[in-house]
């Protein structure tokens, strides 16, 4: 019989090593708590989210509410089906990105156990109620649930809580040229505008000329309709009026509030005009024009969401 001690060692480790498989693990913090939050470097942002465009100006003020307010809606998520004891983000995404930059170490959260097509639906469905898609993501998204879980686009519209009208005119977006794509996604266009341009002979050049003459959606589905070669009006350009100084003052209060801002002189006056992507942006102008006003204002202005 050997008696080596090292083997008696070894022995007692393998035993000590059974025992404590045999037992159940220590609780590890990837669980959400009672309390519905969930440690935040335990989820994940979902692959085919259909929101991929995340403004860093937007997250910068996003995560300054944070600091100041913690985060008011919890981040929808649920099981990840890759890695156990981890979630997988179905809607709020921006709201988890801004928490990290606001040094959150936990965030709240609502589990649902879903499969991929009810996951994608819920994503879109949150994020086209919020309007915090952009016309092209929205087009993306619908295209996905079709390509990928076979939808019509009635079984969308009843989905989406949408017509069917509207998904059929969102789907045409993508069959723009992508110099067209670009100016929807920065804002530059408007989703009314963009359709008009998908039967126009020359997509490309009528986007230019309503961006630079500020036309109506009206006045650019009577352009697009216009037959090739036929000759045309054009309206004075709005753009090439305005002094340096004007555009300067525009890039710096677009720079300053992180939203495009253009100003129009006029014979008597003029106008500033601000545009904002999402309601929050809304929000958060509302709340600086209260802040800069002092006692101004006899209270601050609400958006409903």
């Amino acid at each position: 019989m050997n008696d080596d001690p090292s083997r008696k060692r070894l022995g007692r480790g393998l035993a000590a090593l059974i025992g404590d498989m045999d037992r159940p693990a220590a609780p590890e913090r990837t669980a959400a708590r009672a309390d519905g939050k969930a440690p935040i470097e335990f989820l994940s942002p979902n692959p085919k989210n259909p929101r991929r465009h995340f403004g860093d100006a937007e997250l910068t003020d996003l995560a300054q509410s944070i600091r100041e307010h913690g985060v008011v809606q919890p981040v929808v998520v649920r099981p990840s089906p890759a890695q156990a004891g981890r979630y997988e983000i179905i809607a709020g995404e921006r709201r988890w990105r801004a928490a990290q930059r606001a040094g959150l170490t936990e965030i709240p959260v609502i589990v649902r156990d879903v499969n991929d097509r009810t996951a994608l639906e819920l994503a879109i469905i949150e994020n086209v109620q919020r309007a915090d898609l952009n016309p092209l993501e929205e087009a993306l998204g619908y295209q996905q649930l079709i390509d990928e879980h076979n939808y019509s686009q009635s079984d969308l519209g009843q989905v989406i809580g949408k017509s069917r009208s509207h998904v059929a005119n969102t789907l045409r977006l993508l069959k723009l040229p992508d110099v067209i794509r670009d100016m929807l996604v920065e804002g530059a266009l408007s989703a009314g505008h963009a359709r008009t341009l998908v039967t126009a002979q020359d997509p490309a050049g009528l986007a230019k000329r309503i961006v630079e003459e500020g036309l109506s959606v009206r006045q650019a589905e009577a352009l697009a309709q216009m037959p090739a070669g036929a000759p045309t009006q054009r309206r004075p350009s709005v753009s090439a009026e305005k002094d340096p100084d004007t555009l300067a003052l525009e890039r710096l209060l677009t720079d300053t509030i992180g939203m495009k801002v253009t100003i129009a002189h006029k014979e008597r006056g003029g106008e500033v005009k601000i545009a904002y992507r999402t309601l929050e942006q809304l929000d958060d102008l509302c709340r600086r024009l209260k802040q800069d006003g002092g006692s101004a204002g006899s209270g601050e202005p609400r958006i409903r969401y």
